[in-house]
C-alpha cells in the first residue's frame, strides 16, 4: 500500500510538472503514457479544480493563457485534431469557416479522417472516413484547402470571384503550394486539376505544376465549380 501511495504521488508530481511547464496547450491521457491511469485521471481532475486546467471535452483538457478578455479557449479544430489525430481535416462548411470563406456556423462541425472506423466519442462533430492519409505537418488550414477543392468551392459564402481570389491568396503563402501539390497526389483527379490551374495562375514552380498536369488523364474532363472562373480552367480540363 505504501509503495502504491508513493507511486501515485510521484505520478501526480510528474503530471503537474508537465502541465505547468508546457505552456498553453491541450492535454489527454495519452500525453502521460507510462503513468498509472488512475493517478493521471485524479491529477488532471485536481488541476481542473485548481483552475490550472479547463476540461473542454471528455478526456481533453486545456491549459489556458490569460488574455485581455479572460482565459483563452482552444479552437474546436485543435480539440478535434487532438482527439482524432493530426490526419483529420476540416471539411464542408467547417473547411470554409477555417479558410475565412464563410461566416456561417453549424451546430455540428465536420471533419474527415483516413481511418475506416469513425471515432464515436466526439459530441457535436460529424466524422467522415476513408480520406487519404495526409502528412501531419500539413496542418488543418492546408488540409481544408484540399477539402474545399474536393467540394469545388460549394460551401464558400463569398461570391465566386471572391472565393477564387481568396484561394489564390492562401496558396501564395510561402511553401504552401508545394506542400499541397505533394499531398494532392492521393487526391481525386479533379483536385489535382484545380490545384494545377490555381498554381499556374499564381506562378508556382513550373516543375511542380507540370507534375500535376502529367498525373491527369488527358481525355478526362472535370467539374470545377466556382473555379471554372479561372482563365486557364479549360486548359486544365474543366468541363
Amino acid at each position: 500500500m505504501e509503495r502504491r501511495t508513493r507511486q501515485t504521488k510521484s505520478a501526480a508530481g510528474t503530471v503537474r510538472r508537465k502541465v505547468t511547464s508546457g505552456g498553453s496547450r491541450l492535454w489527454t491521457h495519452a500525453d502521460f503514457a507510462g503513468l498509472p491511469a488512475a493517478a493521471v485521471s485524479q491529477s488532471l481532475s485536481r488541476l481542473c479544480r485548481e483552475g490550472v486546467l479547463q476540461r473542454v471535452r471528455k478526456g481533453v483538457y486545456h491549459r489556458p493563457r490569460q488574455t485581455i478578455v479572460g482565459p483563452s479557449r482552444p479552437a474546436e479544430s485543435a480539440v478535434v485534431f487532438k482527439v482524432i489525430g493530426g490526419s483529420a481535416r476540416p471539411t464542408g462548411l467547417t473547411a470554409a469557416n477555417v479558410l475565412g470563406l464563410s461566416n456561417q456556423t453549424s451546430p455540428v462541425a465536420s471533419y474527415a479522417v483516413p481511418a475506416a472506423n469513425r471515432p464515436t466519442r466526439l459530441e457535436g462533430v460529424r466524422v467522415i472516413a476513408r480520406r487519404p492519409e495526409l502528412p501531419r505537418r500539413l496542418g488543418p488550414n492546408a488540409a481544408a484547402i484540399l477539402e474545399l477543392l474536393r467540394d469545388r468551392g460549394r460551401w464558400a459564402e463569398l461570391s465566386p470571384q471572391e472565393t477564387v481570389a481568396r484561394m489564390l491568396e492562401l496558396l501564395r503563402e510561402e511553401g504552401r503550394y508545394e506542400q499541397l501539390a505533394r499531398a494532392a497526389e492521393k487526391e481525386p483527379p479533379r483536385v489535382r486539376a484545380m490545384l494545377g490551374a490555381l498554381g499556374e495562375t499564381i506562378g508556382a514552380p513550373a516543375t511542380v505544376v507540370e507534375r500535376l498536369r502529367k498525373s491527369l488523364n488527358p481525355l478526362s474532363r472535370f467539374e470545377f465549380g466556382v473555379f471554372r472562373l479561372l482563365p486557364n480552367a479549360k486548359a486544365w480540363q474543366a468541363k
